[in-house]
């Protein structure tokens, strides 16, 4: 099936359908995002970033919430 064929099967899905696939895609969106942020934290991406973090808190450098 191509996209082109998925947009105007949409189309034609009454209010209830298009809720219900509009929510499904936020939360298949959500769940490929949490997918690749845990694949990034174990590859170590994030490494640099959370090591200036905690020098940053160390030299008094960051401000509470």
């Amino acid at each position: 099936m191509s996209v082109q064929e998925i947009e105007i099967a949409i189309t034609q899905l009454n209010t209830e359908e298009f809720r219900s696939l509009s929510n499904w895609i936020v939360d298949y969106k959500d769940r490929q995002w949490d997918k690749q942020i845990k694949e990034d934290a174990k590859a170590g991406r994030f490494d640099r970033i959370i090591t200036q973090a905690k020098e940053d808190c160390k030299n008094g450098l960051t401000r509470p919430l």
